[in-house]
C-alpha cells in the first residue's frame, strides 16, 4: 500500500481549523462532544475499524479531560501552529500503524514514565506524552493527544513531525491483534497466557479423591439389586456451550462417581456426577467437534476422537498423551476390544474402520466395507467378533445396515442381519442374555440374537419414542431388566425388557435427549444428555 506525502503548510492561512472540522472523507465531527467508550480506547477502536466494523462513537459532554481523549481537531484548535493540519498525513514508512492493545487503556498512561516494557510501545516512544498514528492512504481518522500541561515551543511544528516519525510501529498480524485483544479482554497482561485450556496442549491432572464417596461406599461389597427407576432430578450440569454427544460413567467402581461427557464444542468433560455435581476437568483436545469418548476398562485414560480426524489417549493423572494418531477420516464411534485393552477400534466417515494398537501407535486391521459411513461399534463374546451399524445410501442397502466382522481376520461373518429399510445409529449389549438391541430411524428398537445367524426377534419390539435422524443412544440397566432410550422430542423412556411395555417416561429436555446411561453401581441413578448442551443426573 503506497503511503500519501503531505507537505507542511503549518505558516499557511489555513492551518487552525474550528472545533467541528471536516475529516478526510468529508464529514464533519463535532469533536467537542467526542466521549470515550468505558473499558476501550481508541486504539482498539482503530482495530475494530480496520477488520471491517464501524468505528463507534458516543456523544454527550466531557466533564473531566484527563478521562477522556478528544479527536485532533478539538484538541490542537487552540495553539495555531502547533500540529499538522489535520487533512494531512506525514510519510510513512510502514505500510499500517497500530497501536498494541495487550493492556488496558488508562488515564495517566499517556504521561506514564515507565519503561517501554511496562506500558505500550508508541506510549513509552512518546516521553512527553503525545501520540499519533493512522494508516496511509485509508478513511480512517487519524488521532492525536497530548497533556494539557505541555506547551509547545518555538520549533514546536518540526518537534511533532519528529514525535509523530518515531510513533512509527511495526506491523501486527491481525491474528497477534486477536491474540492481544482477548488477553485485554481478560485483564492480563501481554506476557500471561489466556484462561481456559487451549486445542493441542496437555491438561492438568485430574483432581481425584482419594476416598470412595460416601453414596457409593455401601453398595461395593453387595450385588447389584434390582434398578428402580428415577423419579426427579438430582443435578443439572451445565457447561458445554454446544450438543452433549454422549455421556459415560466411569467403569472402575469405587470411581464411578466420575462422568464422562462430550460435546460439539471441541472439548469433553469429567464431571462428579453423584456427590457434587461440580466439573472436575475440561480437555480440549480437539480442534473440531468431539463426536466419540470413552473410558478406559482400567478407569485412569480417555480415548477421544473428534471431527478433526485426531485421536488422543489421556492419562487423568498425569494429564499427559499417552498416544496421539491421526486418522484419514472423522471419528464418530470408537470402542476399546473388551480383553486387549491395549487395542481399540474407530471408525467415522468412511467406508472403513481400522483398529490401532496404542503401543506401537500403528493400525494394526483395516474392515472395509460398501457403505458411506459407520454410526456404531459393538463388541460380541469376548472381542472375538463385533458388529458395525452402518449409513448405506443406496438402492440395496437394506443388507448392509449391520455388518458382523471377525476381528482377528478382518472377514465379513454376516451382513444379512436387519433386512429393514432403517438405518441403526446405536447398538447396545444386553448383560445378561445372548442378545442385542440396536436403535433404527423406524423409530422402535429392534431386538437381535447375538450368536450366528443373528435373527431378529419378530415378537418384541420398543416403540413409542422419536428417532428423525438423530444418534439416539439404548442402554440395558445392570441387571437387564430394563431398557433405556432418549427420543428427539427431548424424553427419555424407559421400558420393560421382557414385555417390551413402557415402565415410565421421562420429560427432562427440551430438545433432543440423544445419551442415556444406568449407574453401574447406584441401582436408581441414571444420567441423560440432550442436544441443547445439557446433562441431568435423576434419583
Amino acid at each position: 500500500m503506497a503511503s500519501l506525502v503531505a507537505y507542511d503548510d503549518s505558516d499557511s492561512e489555513a492551518e487552525t481549523e474550528p472545533a467541528g472540522s471536516f475529516n478526510p472523507a468529508g464529514q464533519k465531527k463535532d469533536a467537542s462532544d467526542a466521549v470515550r467508550p468505558p473499558g476501550r480506547d481508541f486504539a482498539s477502536e482503530v482495530l475494530d475499524a480496520k477488520d471491517g466494523g464501524a468505528l463507534p462513537t458516543k456523544h454527550g459532554s466531557c466533564e473531566d479531560a484527563a478521562s477522556c481523549r478528544l479527536p485532533l481537531a478539538r484538541l490542537w484548535s487552540s495553539d495555531s501552529g502547533s500540529c499538522p493540519n489535520q487533512r494531512l498525513q506525514w510519510p510513512r514508512t510502514e505500510p499500517e500503524v497500530t497501536l498494541p492493545t495487550s493492556q488496558p487503556a488508562r488515564p495517566s498512561l499517556w504521561t506514564s514514565h515507565a519503561p517501554a516494557g511496562h506500558v505500550p510501545l508508541a506510549a513509552a516512544r512518546l516521553k512527553q506524552g503525545k501520540l499519533s498514528w493512522g494508516t496511509s492512504g485509508s478513511p480512517e481518522p487519524s488521532f492525536c493527544a497530548r497533556t494539557g500541561s505541555e506547551t509547545p515551543g518555538k520549533n514546536g511544528s518540526s518537534l511533532q513531525r519528529q514525535w509523530c516519525e518515531d510513533c512509527v510501529v511495526p506491523y501486527t498480524p491481525k491474528r497477534l491483534r486477536q491474540l492481544q485483544a482477548l488477553s485485554t479482554e481478560t485483564g492480563k497482561s501481554k506476557g500471561m497466557e489466556p484462561q481456559g485450556p487451549c486445542a493441542g496442549r496437555a491438561p492438568a491432572p485430574l483432581c481425584v479423591a482419594p476416598q470412595v464417596s460416601k453414596f457409593i461406599q455401601p453398595y461395593l461389597d453387595s450385588q447389584y439389586k434390582e434398578t428402580e427407576i428415577p423419579r426427579k432430578v438430582l443435578f443439572h450440569l451445565r457447561g458445554h456451550r454446544g450438543p452433549v454427544n454422549s455421556v459415560q460413567w466411569c467403569p472402575v467402581s469405587s470411581k464411578s462417581y466420575m462422568l464422562l461427557s462430550t460435546s460439539m464444542d471441541k472439548t469433553f468433560k469429567v464431571w462428579n456426577a453423584v456427590d457434587s455435581g461440580s466439573c472436575l476437568q475440561t480437555y480440549s483436545l480437539h480442534s473440531e467437534a468431539v463426536r466419540a469418548a470413552r473410558w478406559s476398562p482400567c478407569g485412569r485414560h480417555i480415548l477421544s476422537g473428534g471431527f478433526d480426524s485426531a485421536l488422543h489417549l489421556t492419562d487423568l493423572e498425569t494429564g499427559t498423551q499417552l498416544f496421539s494418531g491421526q486418522s484419514d477420516f472423522r471419528i464418530t464411534t470408537l470402542k476399546f476390544h473388551p480383553s486387549d485393552h491395549n487395542v481399540f477400534v474407530c471408525g467415522g466417515f468412511s467406508s472403513e474402520m481400522k483398529a490401532w494398537d496404542v503401543r506401537t501407535s500403528k493400525v494394526v486391521r483395516s474392515y472395509k466395507a460398501t457403505v458411506q459411513q459407520t454410526l456404531d461399534i459393538l463388541f460380541l463374546r469376548e472381542g472375538s467378533e463385533f458388529l458395525s451399524s452402518t449409513d448405506a445410501s443406496s438402492r440395496d442397502s437394506a443388507d448392509r445396515t449391520i455388518i458382523a466382522w471377525d476381528f482377528r481376520s478382518s472377514a465379513k461373518i454376516s451382513n444379512q442381519i436387519f433386512h429393514e429399510r432403517y438405518t441403526c445409529p446405536s447398538l447396545t449389549l444386553h448383560p445378561r442374555e445372548p442378545v442385542f438391541l440396536a436403535q433404527t430411524n423406524g423409530n422402535y428398537l429392534a431386538l437381535f440374537s447375538a450368536v450366528w445367524p443373528y435373527r431378529m426377534s419378530r415378537r418384541r419390539r420398543y416403540e413409542g419414542h422419536e428417532v428423525e435422524g438423530y444418534s439416539v443412544g439404548c442402554e440395558c440397566s445392570p441387571d437387564g431388566d430394563l431398557l433405556l432410550t432418549g427420543s428427539a422430542d427431548g424424553r427419555v423412556l424407559v421400558y420393560s425388557f421382557r414385555t417390551a411395555s413402557r415402565a415410565r417416561t421421562l420429560h427432562g429436555h427440551t430438545q433432543a435427549c440423544v445419551g442415556t446411561t444406568f449407574h453401574p453401581v447406584l441401582p436408581s441413578v441414571l444420567a441423560t444428555c440432550s442436544w441443547e448442551g445439557d446433562v441431568k443426573i435423576w434419583h
